[in-house]
């Protein structure tokens, strides 16, 4: 009997592990892509803590420009539909954020679109 109930455990682990593999993280936009500044596992665990580090530099000690800047971010991976990482449930920001049911409020200040959209949107 106890091998039994062993045996369920297993199986049921396998299983719930499986399932959590199948569903993954949800398809996003990823806009140009391509190869990031840092590999992806290490950038979904950490991003948030590069961005605070980049704010600080950027905010308290005025160094601009870092390849871990937002801007950065935002240039590579708008959705080259509507050029911006929020507003659609795939869109890259917006989707994980979502998916991990967590608050995004960098756009409140910072824009979501690529530059290059904004000028064409300002000269129109």
């Amino acid at each position: 009997m106890l091998k039994l109930i062993a045996l369920l455990v297993v199986l049921c682990c396998s299983a719930s592990a499986g399932a959590t593999e199948s569903y993954g993280m949800p398809k996003l936009d990823i806009g140009k892509g391509g190869q990031c500044v840092a590999p992806t596992e290490w950038m979904r665990k950490n991003h948030m803590k590069v961005l605070f580090k980049q704010r600080d530099e950027t905010v308290h000690q005025g160094i601009r420009g870092s390849k871990y800047s937002l801007k950065n971010c935002v240039e590579c991976h708008a959705s080259l539909r509507d050029n911006s990482v929020i507003g659609r449930p795939d869109s890259f920001c917006e989707g994980c954020h979502r998916y991990e049911a967590v608050k995004i409020d960098c756009f409140e200040c910072h824009s979501s679109k690529r530059s290059t959209a904004l000028v064409q949107e300002e000269s129109k």
